[in-house]
């Protein structure tokens, strides 16, 4: 049987591919990459955002430690922060016209092994934060009767942000970039709601709003009008209206009829009368929903002079 023999410089080059192999291999296991930065932020005014990451040496070989963040094709290194050891920190201004950014971490180090100082590197996956330009805090109150008018607190609004019940559409009234407020629509009462403040960029959670009771008298109880008189309607509540009025939704299956303004009982008031004007000759009725049984029904008959 003939063997090979295996020559001592030979073995030497394996020994040395094994250690510089194992070198390598231990460089990427020496550090870990920790990214500490939120997925999404609070828009501010200064369109400066902090990037946050943390790198642990796992074995006391490892030295140099350079953090960079990569963004829009450029590499910017990063500071260590004052917070504690191993915390780096960059501060980034961004564009105009910019509600999001991808970024990623790229930190080299050396690792010292068997005499032998190697340069390494290690990356995180690519990330992409949003900057939010509306937040809701919170409901002004979270139950009140049909037709309060309720203000909502937060940032960014604008005036195609609507609040919907549960999916239903509330009348909505932007008051500034931070508040919204709008009149509890006349839907079942003794119910909670799911309030949402939608907008053609997405939806945001309010909070659950619970629809009260309430009770209205309206006089006089019918009406008979020739087309063109008019007279009046009175509604009244059983306690003063809050801050902003309380809005009656009142409609009518005879549109054409009935010539009214819209109805809203002035804060602080318990009761608001309005003009009603007969037109086209018709019959029917005027509805207010969200009161008493849950209907409030007006008959009304406008006859021809």
């Amino acid at each position: 049987m003939h063997t090979n023999r295996i020559s001592p410089a030979r073995t030497i080059i394996a020994w040395l591919a094994a250690v510089l192999g194992l070198a390598f291999l231990s460089g990427c296991d020496s550090v870990t990459l920790t990214d500490l930065t939120p997925r999404s932020m609070a828009e501010n005014p200064s369109q400066i955002y902090s990037f946050n990451l943390r790198v642990a040496s796992r074995t006391n070989t490892v030295s140099g430690i350079a953090p960079n963040i990569i963004m829009d094709g450029k590499s910017f290194p990063m500071k260590a922060s004052p917070l504690a050891a191993g915390l780096y920190e960059f501060e980034y201004q961004l564009p105009a016209g910019r509600d999001s950014i991808a970024y990623y971490y790229l930190v080299n180090f050396n690792v010292e092994g068997n005499s032998v100082i190697t340069t390494r590197e290690t990356y995180t996956q690519v990330e992409t934060i949003k900057i939010v330009r509306r937040y809701v805090l919170s409901l002004e109150v979270n139950r009140g009767p049909v037709g309060s008018r309720i203000s909502v607190v937060g940032r960014g609004f604008t005036p195609q942000d609507t609040i919907h019940f549960n999916g239903a559409p509330a009348r909505t009234t932007l008051d500034s970039p931070n508040a919204l407020s709008f009149f509890v629509p006349a839907l079942e009462p003794n119910r909670n709601y799911q309030v949402t403040v939608n907008s053609p960029t997405g939806n945001s959670p309010v909070g659950t709003f619970r629809i009260d009771a309430s009770s209205i008298t309206v006089s006089p109880a019918s009406l008979t009008l020739r087309t063109g008189d008019r007279s009046t309607l009175t509604f009244a509540l059983p306690n003063a209206a809050p801050p902003g009025g309380t809005l009656l939704d009142v409609g009518t299956d005879v549109p054409d009829s009935v010539i009214m303004p819209e109805v809203i009982v002035p804060q602080g008031q318990t009761y608001v009368t309005i003009p009603v004007e007969g037109g086209r000759p018709g019959t029917g009725s005027l509805f207010l929903k969200g009161f008493g049984s849950g209907e409030v029904t007006v008959p009304i008959t406008v006859v021809a002079r």
